[in-house]
C-alpha cells in the first residue's frame, strides 16, 4: 500500500513559550482525505483537536479548514483557528492580505463561515487573532438557581451567571477573586447538572485581576468523560469577552485586555481579548513544537 505523505505540525497555541499552551494537531495537504480518515486521524493524534488544510474554495478566502476533535467535528473553535494560521504561514500555504476594516491576516473558511484572522509582527514576535462568532445572551441565572447554587455557592460574584452562546453555547460564572477561580475543585458532576438543562458544552468561571499583569483568569471547565480543563480556549474567552461587552459589564476592562487560563493544569496561556465594531477578535502566540510528515 502507498501511502499519501501530508506536512504536519503540532503546534503550541497562545503560548508565551513551548509547553505553556493549548496543542493543536495540524495535517496540512489534507485534499484526498473524507471525512472518516479524517475523524479517525483526529482520534488517532488524540489531541483536543486536529485540524485539516484544505485548498481555499474562492479567491475571497486564504484557506479551507475542517476541525475535529476525537470524536466529532466542531463548525468553530478558537484555539484550532489561531493555531492553523500559524501553521499554514510556517509552511507557506498562504500570504497575508489586506483584510476589510484594516490591517493584515488571513481569512478562513470553516463550518462557521468566512472568519479573518488578523496578523500582527512576525517570527517568535507573531500574534494572530481569530475574530469569533457574534455571542448571544440567552438568559441571566439568578444566584439562587439550585444548581447554581449548590455548584458555586458564596463563591458567586454579585454579577453572578449567565447562558451565552458564541458558536458554541456556554453558562459563564463570575467568581469573587482570582484565588477562588484558581482553588476551585471542578465538580464534574454538579457542572454537568448546571449545563445540561441549557445545552451547554460546559462551565467558564473567571475573576477579574487589575494589577496582575493580566486583567482576568479563566477556567473552563467540561462534563465530558470524566471532566474536562481546557488549558486554553480560544472559544470561551470570546464568548466570554462577548458577554462582558453585550451586557455592560466591560468598563473596567476595556476594549483590549489579556486573559490568564491554564496554571492549574501546568501550563501558563495567555490570551488577547479585543472588541471592536461589535465584534470580538481573540488571539496571542503560537509556537510550532513539532513539524514533518505524516504518512496515512
Amino acid at each position: 500500500m502507498v501511502r499519501a505523505v501530508r506536512r504536519f505540525q503540532h503546534v503550541d497555541v497562545f503560548a508565551p513559550r513551548p509547553g505553556t499552551g493549548n496543542p493543536l494537531a495540524v495535517v496540512l495537504d489534507a485534499e484526498g482525505l473524507d471525512d472518516a480518515a479524517m475523524q479517525r486521524i483526529a482520534a488517532w493524534t488524540n489531541v483536543v483537536e486536529t485540524t485539516f488544510v484544505l485548498p481555499p474554495a474562492s479567491s475571497e478566502t486564504s484557506y479551507r479548514v475542517r476541525i475535529f476533535t476525537p470524536t466529532r467535528e466542531l463548525a468553530f473553535a478558537g484555539h484550532p483557528s489561531v493555531g492553523t494560521a500559524h501553521a499554514v504561514l510556517e509552511a507557506g500555504l498562504a500570504v497575508p492580505r489586506a483584510l476589510e476594516g484594516g490591517g493584515v491576516g488571513l481569512v478562513q473558511d470553516c463550518g462557521a463561515g468566512r472568519l479573518p484572522l488578523r496578523i500582527e509582527g512576525d517570527g517568535e514576535a507573531r500574534q494572530i487573532a481569530v475574530q469569533a462568532p457574534p455571542v448571544a445572551v440567552l438568559s441571566r441565572m439568578a444566584a439562587d438557581e439550585p444548581a447554581l447554587a449548590a455548584l458555586l455557592g458564596d463563591r458567586l460574584a454579585p454579577a453572578g451567571a449567565a447562558v451565552i452562546d458564541g458558536g458554541r453555547r456556554w453558562v459563564v460564572a463570575e467568581l469573587r477573586d482570582e484565588a477562588t477561580v484558581r482553588g476551585l475543585t471542578p465538580d464534574f458532576g454538579g457542572i454537568a447538572a448546571l449545563v445540561a438543562p441549557h445545552q451547554a458544552i460546559g462551565l467558564a468561571v473567571f475573576a477579574r485581576t487589575p494589577g496582575r499583569g493580566h486583567d482576568l483568569v479563566v477556567r473552563a471547565l467540561m462534563p465530558v468523560g470524566d471532566g474536562y480543563e481546557d488549558p486554553a480556549s480560544g472559544a470561551a474567552n470570546a464568548a466570554l469577552a462577548g458577554y462582558l461587552h453585550a451586557s455592560g459589564q466591560a468598563g473596567d476592562l476595556g476594549p483590549h485586555f489579556v486573559v490568564s487560563q491554564g496554571r492549574e493544569l501546568g501550563r501558563d496561556a495567555r490570551l488577547v481579548l479585543h472588541h471592536e465594531a461589535g465584534r470580538t477578535w481573540v488571539g496571542g502566540p503560537c509556537a510550532t513544537v513539532v513539524a514533518g510528515t505524516l504518512r496515512w
